[in-house]
């Protein structure tokens, strides 16, 4: 039943943006409620036994270098929480027909020294990355601003609001070609599109600041964690609660909504201006994600050893065919060999499977909205660089871009970015306003992965939107993050 007591503030939702917010709130020492719609706290942060008993598998995100890299998440007790990462000895892997694989390596130099002809490029456009990440993250993973270090934020600037293709120019081999443009399609989003390099160059640094980890049984400890650490402070969830209206509530002097602006609109849209409205509106979402989890009597069998090293390996070959599988699914098609995105955990974490047995979990980008079956297209793609492997497969779990909707109503149409990344939402999503954060309603604010820096589990989001609230409604000013 729903405590009614008043509260300083409520947040609505429960994923990782949802629980930073709330810390954060909790932290300033003001009392905080969550209210989850779900049984189950987490949003995309959750695991399960999808296919069969003792295989555990993430239903929502799966591999972690922002989580474990986030200057927010970094600052609190998550270990003693029962969190801890475990980090494969190959961040990626992307095969090719050839039998080669290309791979993201923990070291810089290793990745860029197995690029052959391309080791001095790489070098040159991640190495000061890597360098600069600790100046570049405040910028990077936040709202837009004025960077207080800009000869660094400039030289990642330049080639991060290039496009994917532009940028591979750089590029001679095969093997480096591929590499980027498979970093790059985690941006949901044609590769000829201008920023699409952003994401592609975030997580190659990644892999060789932090490496590509994945929590230790599962996406749902990241969530475990951070709710247990919430509740040590003494904050409050209450689970199976979906709210549709404000009058739901309990009274408190702020509100903060884990929500994207399609929920927003419905809860709280009459308390809005016709501006503000009228932009969230407007807001656009990006193409949807078909979903497969598989139970494995074994290992997947991949032709190149070193994708059997990888947590995460790319399935699309060339950049020339990641290119043109995603320019299709922008276009409202389902390409026969689309991009495929797999993850094996169960390699490095053996609480995820029954001895001697696996799991993988795996996705393609599709249409926003497709209710189309890619089962055959996406176990094509796995079958193609690992000759036997559809002969392992003991059990498969599916999720179409509905039933991903009705398992979490943020991701709408399959959208796993909470909208569309490209440059008109960039830093002005949900709507261009002084902060994003601020709805147009007084004590109403947004904190969704619909707000910058975006997509992942990194809680930036929710920290942000939980300052905002702060400076304005409780007259607090909490210590930064950042150092300048």
């Amino acid at each position: 039943m729903l405590d009614k007591r008043d509260f300083d503030a409520v947040v609505v939702g429960s994923g990782p943006n949802g629980l930073a917010a709330a810390i954060t709130l909790q932290q300033a020492g003001l009392s905080v409620l969550i209210l989850e719609a779900k049984d189950v706290i987490g949003g995309g942060l959750r695991s399960a036994e999808l296919t069969l008993p003792g295989f555990v598998h993430d239903i929502g995100s799966a591999i972690h270098p922002l989580a474990a890299e986030s200057p927010f998440f970094k600052t609190l007790p998550l270990a003693e929480h029962g969190l801890q990462f475990i980090t494969p000895p190959v961040a990626a892997a992307h095969p090719f027909d050839t039998g080669r694989a290309a791979t993201l390596d923990n070291s810089l130099e290793e990745t860029a020294r197995r690029l052959g002809a391309d080791e001095k490029a790489y070098r040159s456009l991640i190495q000061p990355i890597v360098r600069d990440w600790p100046v570049l993250a405040p910028a990077i993973l936040g709202p837009l601003r004025i960077p207080k270090h800009p000869l660094a934020m400039a030289r990642f600037g330049l080639d991060a609001v290039t496009s994917a293709t532009w940028l591979a120019k750089r590029f001679q081999t095969l093997e480096a070609r591929g590499l980027w443009a498979g970093m790059a399609a985690h941006a949901i989003q044609p590769l000829t599109n201008v920023t699409t390099s952003a994401i592609g160059l975030v997580l190659l640094a990644m892999g060789h600041v932090r490496g590509w980890p994945l929590p230790q049984g599962g996406s749902q400890a990241i969530a475990r964690a951070l709710a247990s650490y919430f509740k040590s402070l003494g904050g409050k969830i209450e689970t199976g609660f979906p709210v549709s209206s404000l009058d739901q509530l309990p009274s408190s002097h702020a509100v903060l909504f884990d929500v994207t602006p399609r929920q927003l609109l419905r809860i709280a849209g009459h308390r809005f201006s016709s501006l503000y409205r009228w932009q969230l509106e407007r807001y656009r979402y990006g193409m949807g994600v078909f979903k497969i989890d598989w139970a494995l009597d074994g290992p997947i069998p991949f032709t190149a050893p070193e994708c059997r090293e990888a947590g995460t390996v790319h399935l699309g070959n060339s950049l020339e065919e990641i290119t043109a599988s995603e320019q299709q699914t922008s276009e409202g098609r389902h390409p026969e060999r689309p991009f495929v995105l797999l993850a094996q955990q169960s390699l490095f974490d053996p609480t995820r499977a029954p001895t001697g047995q696996h799991t993988a979990w795996a996705y393609c980008h599709v249409p926003n909205g497709s209710r189309v079956d890619m089962t055959t297209a996406i176990e094509g793609q796995v079958e193609r660089f690992a000759p036997g492997f559809r002969d392992r497969i003991l059990a498969r779990h599916t999720f179409n871009t509905s039933q991903l909707e009705g398992f979490n109503s943020n991701l709408v149409g399959g959208d796993i970015n909470g909208g569309l990344l490209n440059v008109t939402q960039l830093f002005t999503r949900p709507a261009l306003r002084a902060s994003p954060y601020r709805t147009s309603a007084q004590g109403l604010y947004i904190c969704s992965s619909s707000t910058p820096p975006g997509g992942g589990v990194h809680g930036m989001c929710g920290h942000h939107a939980a300052r905002q609230a702060l400076h304005d409604v409780f007259k607090c000013e909490p210590a930064p993050l950042f150092t300048p």
